[in-house]
Formats: C-alpha cells, sequence, structure tokens
C-alpha cells in the first residue's frame, strides 16, 4: 500500500466529517487506507464514521492518550509505505497528496514533508515552516522578533528546506517514523511535531516545505487558545529542550524565565474587525431551509466571481471542488473582510472559522 492517512481525533466530529470527505476525494486514485483514531470523544464521532464511512479504519481509545500516544497507535495499524499524519480540523484539495507523494518519489534522503496551511479566512499559518526554536530563537519570538522562529526566507508558495514542520500535516515513509521512534510519548500535547521534526533531522534526513499544495487548517478546534493552552504549549517546549540541548545552568535558567513569560501571556486576537453586509451562497440550487438559519440577507449565486467584500461566503462541497473551496478562500479574501463558511449539503451543516484562534462555528439544519 502506497500511502496511510492516520487522523486523530477528539470531539470535533463535524470538522473530522468534512475532513474525511476531502480525503476520500484526494485517495480516489491512490493506493491507500485512512485510519482514524478517536481518544475518547464525548460526542458522536466515532458513531459517525461508522455510518457514513465504512471504509475507514477506526480504533477507539478507552481515554484520551493526547496526541503523540494516539497517532503512534493509529500508526502500529498502519500498512503503507508513506503515512500522512492529518489533524481533523483540516481540509485537503482533490490533489493534494498525489503532488506531494510524487514529490517524495523524487528526492532521496526525504525526512518530513509539509505543506503550506491556511487558515478559514485563507491566511497562510507561518508555522507552516520554522526553524529549530533554540533558547535563543524563543526569547526573540517572546520579543516580537519572529524572523527567527519562522523560515521567512520561503515564500508561502516556496518549495525548499525547512527544519521544523508541523503536526497538522506531515508526510513521510513509514520507515523513517519507525526509525526514529515515532512521535514521543513523553509529550501529552504540542511540541511532539518540533521534537520529531528535530529528531528526523539528526538522524540525517532533509525536512522539506512543499508550497505548492494548500490545506485549510482552521486550528484550535480541539483546545481553546487559552492560558491553560499557553502553559501546555510551553511546558512541552520545555520537555523539548530538556532533551535536546546540553544541560548548562545559565541556558537552564535563560529557558525557564522565556517559557515562565510567554506562557503567562494572552493569546492576540488576530481575527480583526469583520464587518458582514450579506451572505453569499456557491451554489446550484436554493435551500429555503438555510436561508432560515442564516441571520443575515441570503443571495445564491453559481458565479465565484459574484462575491463583493464584506460578506459571508457559504461554499457549496457538492457544487465546488474542494481544491476550488481552498483556492477560493486562499486568493479572494484580498481585503481581509470576508468570511467562509463550507456547506456539507448532504449532512445539513456548515462550518468554517474567522479566527486561527477561536473555536470555528459550526450551524446544523
Amino acid at each position: 500500500m502506497k500511502l496511510s492517512v492516520v487522523i486523530l481525533n477528539y470531539n470535533v466530529r463535524y470538522f473530522l466529517e468534512l475532513c474525511l470527505r476531502s480525503v476520500e476525494a484526494a485517495i480516489k486514485n491512490i493506493e491507500a487506507e485512512i485510519i482514524v483514531v478517536d481518544n475518547y470523544s464525548s460526542d458522536d464521532s466515532c458513531a459517525m464514521v461508522k455510518q457514513l464511512f465504512p471504509n475507514v479504519k477506526l480504533i477507539e481509545n478507552k481515554e484520551n492518550f493526547g496526541f503523540s500516544k494516539g497517532n503512534n497507535i493509529g500508526v502500529s495499524h498502519s500498512k503503507g509505505d508513506y503515512l500522512c499524519i492529518l489533524n481533523p480540523d483540516t481540509v485537503v484539495a482533490e490533489d493534494a497528496f498525489s503532488k506531494v507523494l510524487d514529490f517524495a518519489e523524487s528526492h532521496t534522503n526525504l525526512g518530513i514533508l509539509g505543506c503550506q496551511l491556511i487558515d478559514g479566512r485563507g491566511n497562510f499559518l507561518p508555522e507552516s515552516k520554522r526553524h529549530i526554536p533554540t533558547p535563543k530563537v524563543a526569547l526573540q519570538k517572546l520579543i516580537g522578533n519572529s524572523k527567527t522562529y519562522y523560515n521567512t526566507g520561503l515564500k508561502p508558495n516556496d518549495i525548499g528546506k525547512t527544519n521544523i514542520l508541523v503536526g497538522a500535516f506531515m508526510l513521510l515513509k513509514q520507515d523513517v517514523y519507525n526509525q526514529v521512534n515515532g512521535f514521543d510519548e513523553d509529550y501529552f500535547m504540542y511540541g511532539e511535531d518540533v521534537d520529531l521534526s528535530y529528531k528526523v533531522l539528526k538522524a540525517g534526513y532533509d525536512n522539506y516545505y512543499f508550497g505548492e499544495t494548500s490545506v485549510i487548517h482552521y486550528k484550535g478546534e480541539s483546545t481553546l487558545r487559552d492560558k491553560v493552552y499557553a502553559e501546555r504549549f510551553y511546558g512541552a517546549m520545555e520537555i523539548f529542550y530538556k532533551k535536546h540541548f546540553k544541560k548548562n545552568v545559565f541556558i537552564s535558567a535563560l529557558v525557564k524565565i522565556v517559557l515562565s513569560l510567554a506562557s503567562k501571556r494572552n493569546p492576540v486576537n488576530e481575527s480583526g474587525v469583520i464587518i458582514k453586509k450579506e451572505t453569499i451562497v456557491i451554489s446550484d440550487s436554493s435551500e429555503e431551509e438555510l436561508k432560515n438559519r442564516i441571520n443575515s440577507p441570503v443571495a445564491f449565486t453559481s458565479n465565484v466571481k459574484d462575491v463583493p467584500s464584506q460578506a459571508q461566503v457559504i461554499l457549496d462541497t457538492e457544487f465546488l471542488s474542494y481544491k476550488t473551496i481552498i483556492e477560493f478562500i486562499k486568493t479572494t479574501n484580498t481585503s481581509k473582510q470576508n468570511t467562509y463558511r463550507i456547506w456539507v449539503k448532504s449532512s445539513n451543516f456548515i462550518l468554517g472559522s474567522d479566527s486561527s484562534i477561536d473555536r470555528g462555528e459550526v450551524v446544523c439544519f
């Protein structure tokens, strides 16, 4: 088997359904399997997978094992030459896997391959490509200098080597994953993708950023971006430093100070001012039930060019391909005033997110 897509889920039933629909479309012409590992969700995620996706291999954990162990469990059941570690709050294009696999097959000594991640409003997510977060780099990021933290030498659409990739989308050979013993289970949540990227580098492989493929990553769906998140994230980074950097009294003290200060910072609201004057639905149909669920004037159009600024745009997955939806969100929001929702018509829900630090919105009808 060429590819195993491993998706770790926790209480994001509707985002998971949308993700699985896009993944199924993307593996149509690939010898591949989808493995969903559920970390003891309290919603109906598992029932949904069983009902709607009978070909998906579902693993139901009886407790929440966290990100590292959950993914390691999924990989242990996989058969693919390549693995794709994928978040459930993502949407992939129909050609996403074929493009990254073609690139992977043409490069020797490949470690991990990542892609261009965008949020629910089309904004590029800079964590798609990062440098090694040394204590010095972490300190600079804390005081507002992110140039040494993010790999700004590569533009969003570029292709090139980078040190650290993000766990929302990671493609690598199963042999490489097993060689470095997969995700380190000392990390419950956060930091494990940095750790895996760094272990792969230390094993002598090259990590690559592939900017020709874009994936929507809504972020924050399994956890809120609050002070608890900050404490967990920076606590994970402390584990990373202890594991991979030489013990030094000064460096250890500096790390503790940096992480302590960083964990107490409140997340910045990145969403900006959103003025929604009207709702535009891009579809070839008009449904009264959808109109009744939207608290603003609704207009239907089948022309993607008929979209004004300062509007909420609803995109029908039965009318538009996932690739078209992703590119539309990525390229049309030049004013940063549009918001976007994806309409899964057959399941009667719409979802989306207006900020990369807050949970998104799901409307069922």
